[in-house]
């Protein structure tokens, strides 16, 4: 039997991780708590990753525009220590295999759209993003380092923007489905006319159901090897005015919607080339973008979080 660890394994992606996990029954999988254990600290690391087979890197300090414009600083040295300490810990216990969660935050505010990974290093990051974004493009050059000089063997993976049920809706750190969700199902409730939404509506995104994604990763920990990232997503363009109207008409909200132009839009377009997923391992999106949005708004629902 294998014995895997997931660092954040009980958030909104490793839940699902760990879950799918589970269901094979051929590993013992370990998930540290984030109040117990602090991934900062090498010998934390050390001591979750002895006598380890696998680890799945997912932990992470992590939010929307407004949290990213707020905590900058926190932003980037929460995730680059949590990530170098784990690798290093993973190479000092002889880890057998190691998957690296990146974001796309790490891509260049104007890469052509498809993101292809070969243009990850063209350019600076979208300047909320960014220190989010570098301290997490740093691993990957950790992972290959380690590769080259002690042999450890890792994969990295690209993720596009998350989203379903069990997903953050407190406006602090939500993202843009669930802060949207929110904002219409709250003002349905209270009867509001008007809903205020960040930016112009103009930007793109692509986005990712959480199970989709946990079936990528799990995938990937199975079947692929090597040094170059690979992105997964679900390979389809949005924008987020097109979104918004589309949740608000899921949620049966009658009001306006009016557009806040002095919030930032983030990243002008995002949108991924999944090819490489498929063709290294397989992996395909199978979720419809509708019914991905009608289970995350039950969801939310049903359990008012935020």
């Amino acid at each position: 039997m294998k014995k895997i660890l997931v660092t954040g394994g009980a958030g909104f992606l490793g839940s699902h991780v760990v879950n799918l996990l589970r269901r094979r029954k051929a590993y013992k999988i370990i998930v540290p708590r984030q109040k117990q254990i602090d991934l900062r600290d090498l010998k934390n690391c050390l001591n979750i990753t002895r006598k380890v087979d696998l680890v799945i890197h997912l932990a992470g300090n992590v939010g929307g525009i407004g949290y990213n414009q707020a905590n900058p600083g926190s932003l980037f040295y929460d995730n680059l220590m949590m990530g170098v300490n784990l690798i290093e810990a993973c190479r000092l216990n002889a880890v057998k295999k190691v998957v690296i969660v990146g974001t796309i935050c790490s891509y260049p505010k104007y890469t052509p759209v498809p993101f292809k990974e070969k243009d990850l290093w063209n350019g600076y990051p979208e300047e909320t993003n960014a220190p989010y974004g570098i301290a997490k493009k740093a691993l990957l050059v950790m992972t290959q380092a380690y590769k080259q000089q002690y042999g450890l063997n890792s994969v990295y993976l690209l993720p596009v923007n998350l989203y379903g049920p069990g997903d953050h809706f407190d406006p602090k750190v939500s993202h843009v489905i669930p802060a949207l969700i929110k904002k219409f199902v709250d003002a349905k409730k209270a009867g509001e006319k008007q809903v205020t939404v960040w930016g112009t509506g103009k930007a793109t995104r692509e986005f990712f159901y959480v199970e989709d994604a946990a079936r990528a990763i799990v995938l990937a920990a199975e079947k692929l090897n090597g040094l170059e990232p690979v992105n997964i997503g679900a390979g389809f363009e949005i924008s987020i005015n097109n979104l918004a109207n589309l949740i608000k008409k899921l949620v049966g909200y009658k009001g306006k919607i009016a557009w806040d132009t002095s919030k930032p839009d983030g990243q002008p377009r995002r949108m991924l080339d999944i090819s490489k997923a498929r063709k290294l391992f397989g992996f395909q999106a199978t979720t419809d973008f509708k019914t991905g949005l009608k289970k995350t708004i039950e969801w939310y629902i049903k359990h008012g979080q935020g």
